[in-house]
């Protein structure tokens, strides 16, 4: 496996189930797991200056929930007997982004789970710094989901753009390994300079080389969403993952993704693997 170093990010409650999680796949993959416990302060409104005990209370509180949780991620580890460092921040909103590309550049996939996707400010930032910013494959994983490394049925959104591309190339271990990999395109263009004349016959060959069992699936969307589609097909086929790029159309710190990007991220019925 090309999955060295696996960065898993979580909040600072309730965190244990994703943890778990991330200390299982580290396991399977035989990856050393990076931790890292992040929190958002909460600054003070105008009208707390100059700041109040209340204020004060709440910000010391947090750290201490913040170190908590990092203590049990240690323990946790030291329990499961891997390789890991653990580290922790309480920071604003605006330096995570920074934090989270500092510590992806040495991860060869970063994971999520479902606590962290359900708080919007924390997702954005890991999205921003690890998928943007360091350009590091991100792992989401709904609730409930066993976080395995054996996948039989991979969902491989393809539209032959750069971001699917790269997407496939992170994935391609998942790929090879996995029983069927359905190479799926919703209302495929068949001009040149879209899917060629034979859409997704190109990436089809180019995983067949990699040892890769591929399906090419043309879907029409019927007037549905593409997400719709590409959700619907995961359950249909059975997926146990879903491999996409990730498509944003903002280069601010503050990101605008599409559609199919922000509903794969808010929510989906299976793993999502997502590059750019």
């Amino acid at each position: 496996m090309l999955f060295k170093t696996i960065l898993a990010v979580v909040g600072c409650r309730d965190e244990a189930a994703e943890l778990n999680r991330a200390i299982e796949l580290a396991t399977q993959l035989g990856a050393h797991l990076s931790v890292l416990v992040v929190e958002l302060s909460v600054p003070p409104t105008v009208s707390d200056y100059p700041v109040g005990t209340i204020w004060l209370d709440a910000r010391v509180d947090d750290m201490k929930q913040v170190q908590a949780a990092a203590d049990r991620a240690i323990h946790a580890c030291e329990t499961a007997g891997i390789p890991f460092d653990v580290d922790r921040y309480y920071t604003e909103r605006a330096f995570l982004p920074g934090i989270v590309f500092q510590r992806a550049l040495y991860a060869d996939l970063v994971v999520v789970g479902e606590k962290l996707r359900a708080a919007s400010p924390l997702l954005a930032s890991v999205v921003d710094g690890a998928v943007f910013d360091a350009q590091r494959p991100l792992l989401l994983l709904p609730a409930g989901d066993a976080a395995t490394s054996r996948v039989k049925t991979v969902l491989l959104a393809w539209n032959s753009r750069a971001e699917a591309g790269r997407a496939a190339r992170e994935a391609i271990d998942f790929l090879a390994n996995a029983d069927s990999v359905h190479v799926t395109l919703v209302d495929p263009d068949a001009a040149y300079h879209e899917n060629g004349g034979e859409p997704g016959g190109d990436v089809a060959a180019f995983l067949t080389r990699h040892g890769v069992n591929v399906i090419v699936d043309q879907l029409p969307s019927g007037g549905r969403s593409v997400e719709d589609v590409l959700k619907t097909h995961a359950r249909e086929i059975g997926a146990d993952l879903i491999v996409m790029g990730a498509y944003g159309h903002s280069r601010l710190r503050e990101r605008v993704f599409g559609g199919v990007t922000q509903s794969m991220l808010e929510s989906a019925p299976v793993p999502v693997l997502i590059a750019r």
